[in-house]
């Protein structure tokens, strides 16, 4: 099961929004199968496996880290070859919560006399598919922010100069979560401050689709995410008071523009927003600023994830990583449970998840 956990990672970044799946076949003590779904809409990690064998698979046993489907989506359903092929036994690391599947396959296995065995290493299994459990019960995306400070909780000087607060090292982390993201966002302060391209560059890995809010459409048209649309697509999320000619000439020049409502505050609805991205198959979104982004996000209750990177430096006065969120008592206030804690460079990384 390590193994096929190992195998379904090297498809990070590329199956969305299909989960990460490795399978493994075991017969007499040996391995004679492996395999992995490599990206969206190819065959799936059991097939893969299947059709790497050496030998006659008949007998064996498939380890698989999610449950095989059984419904036709842009493949067959792979408990039919599993059926097809007279595998005895399958050793699975978590049931799938796509409603579609979730204990639907494992009963068709053995209402066909294959031995079945959940929950194997299920922890890391549910770790790993973070992001489809979420998206496929809920329609939304895992929200992940990611937050470079001070020791003292700041992400700029009160100058708003930011570059570059971590190490080069830390920095190279930042393109490894871009390039296992389905999305990376930002507020219109970030692109002002900073014109980022918000691609992948250090690391191998696909690009994600760029997402900017932007209520009144301060992007200049010379932003880099909006003049590098070959390498990789940028939406921008607005609202009604945006410029109708500013909308136009955007659209003219390929950007994608999506209105969204306005919340009490007067800015974009965030859950809205987050559905919205949800129906176009994004299933995973990296959030990287700035500041007024993350609050609202987290005042909502929407941030899943955090992946703080603390630089050993103190900045005093300066603009917060988080803003106001209307807490008045500590009871109220946001936990987090760190998941893992390391250094990188210079800098002590913390991962963590809420627990609202």
């Amino acid at each position: 099961m390590r193994m096929a956990l190992r195998l379904a990672r090297r498809g990070q970044g590329m199956t969305s929004p299909n989960p990460m799946v490795g399978a493994v076949i075991v017969k007499d003590n040996r391995i004679i199968g492996r395999g992995y779904h490599h990206r969206f809409g190819e065959k799936h990690a059991e097939i893969n496996a299947i059709e790497s064998a050496r030998e006659d698979i008949a007998g064996s046993t498939l380890y698989v880290n999610l449950e095989p489907c059984c419904h036709q989506g842009k493949t067959p359903p792979c408990v039919d070859a599993v059926i097809q092929h007279n595998i005895s036994r399958v050793v699975i690391g978590m049931f799938d919560p796509n409603p579609q599947v979730n204990g639907k396959s494992v009963e068709i296995l053995q209402q066909h006399g294959i031995e079945t065995t959940v929950g194997v290493l299920e922890e890391a299994s549910r770790s790993l598919n973070e992001a489809h459990t979420k998206y496929s019960t809920t329609g939304l995306p895992l929200v992940t922010v990611k937050l470079a400070q001070t020791v003292d909780g700041r992400i700029a000087t009160s100058t708003g100069n930011s570059q570059w607060i971590s190490s080069a090292e830390s920095l190279n982390l930042a393109h490894q979560l871009r390039a296992a993201s389905d999305a990376v966002m930002v507020g219109s302060g970030t692109i002002l401050a900073d014109d980022p391209r918000l691609t992948v560059r250090l690391v191998r890995g696909r690009n994600p689709t760029r997402i900017v809010l932007d209520s009144r459409l301060r992007t200049p048209l010379t932003a880099k995410v909006l003049t590098e649309q070959d390498i990789a697509p940028t939406v921008i999320a607005t609202t009604t008071r945006a410029s109708e000619k500013k909308v136009a000439r955007l659209r003219d020049m390929g950007i994608e523009i999506s209105v969204i409502k306005e919340d009490r505050r007067g800015e974009i609805d965030a859950v809205q927003l987050l559905r919205t991205l949800g129906q176009r198959g994004i299933a995973s979104v990296l959030v990287e600023g700035g500041s007024r982004v993350v609050t609202s996000l987290l005042r909502l209750k929407l941030v899943d994830r955090l992946v703080i990177i603390i630089a050993p430096s103190i900045l005093g006065r300066g603009i917060e990583a988080v803003g106001e969120l209307d807490i008045r008592d500590i009871n109220q206030a946001i936990r987090l449970s760190f998941t893992r804690t390391y250094r990188m460079g210079t800098d002590l990384i913390i991962e963590a998840r809420t627990e609202y």
